[in-house]
């Protein structure tokens, strides 16, 4: 292997509620509700490579940001948690517009199966578009991973909750058929809605425009008044 030029093998794919970047989290375990599946390829379907994971309560995730992979990058970005408007270098940032786009994240452990052949890890909090390549996956160790004096800068904090969200009357009737399918699709819109996924450049108050955020092939339209994400709409886009 060239030092200069790496060449990296995925060892699965993620299968995520998220069917489009807009909406997802801007990091893991800020939406509990977010459970995905990562499947792993022919070539790990000996389920000697998950022995004792069960002993861990989360995983460490690298994955490549495939949908913005081909997308130019530049020294500096202007992340969400500066209001998208001032900026930062990339290095300072979890931008995925990266010279390698490389992504981590620590979601949580839930279980793993064999199925018709294939092994799948069930996991929580994810902020993992669906059909998102992984790369690698190493359990989180709180000893060596959490370091509690730590100083996160400008994102020291954790995002809080902006939003209220309320359902139309039809939105409640469309939620109610949506849920047998889809048990936790109300409190996955309930805590993604609510971190406010709109541009962080936009966030100011009433916003006239409706915006549409994609949960397993459902299309959730809302708009924001005050401080009211108001649900106006669910509808099937395709088949899950």
């Amino acid at each position: 292997m060239s030092i200069k030029n790496i060449s990296l093998t995925p060892i699965g794919k993620v299968k995520s509620p998220y069917k489009q970047k807009f909406g997802i989290p801007r990091q893991a375990n800020l939406a509990s509700s977010a459970i995905g599946l990562i499947k792993l390829n022919k070539s790990f379907t000996d389920i000697d490579c998950l022995r004792e994971v069960n002993q861990f309560s989360h995983l460490w995730i690298v994955y490549l940001f495939h949908e913005t992979a081909s997308r130019k990058w530049a020294n500096t970005v202007q992340p969400p948690r500066l209001g998208g408007k001032q900026k930062v270098g990339v290095f300072s940032s979890r931008s995925p517009f990266r010279p390698n786009p490389l992504g981590l994240s620590a979601v949580k452990y839930l279980e793993h199966y064999k199925e018709h052949g294939s092994i799948y890890i069930k996991i929580g909090g994810l902020d993992l578009l669906d059909g998102t390549p992984i790369l690698d996956i190493k359990p989180y160790i709180p000893y060596a991973d959490s370091i509690p004096d730590a100083n996160g800068g400008y994102a020291s904090e954790k995002p809080q909750k902006k939003l209220s969200v309320k359902f139309s009357e039809s939105a409640k009737h469309e939620l109610k058929v949506y849920e047998t399918k889809w048990e936790n699709l109300r409190s996955l819109i309930l805590e993604t809605c609510s971190l406010d996924p709109r541009p962080a450049w936009n966030v100011e108050g009433s916003d006239s425009k409706q915006y549409g955020v994609s949960f397993y092939g459902i299309n959730v339209k809302f708009v924001v008044n005050g401080d009211v994400a108001l649900i106006t709409t669910l509808q099937e886009t395709k088949a899950d």
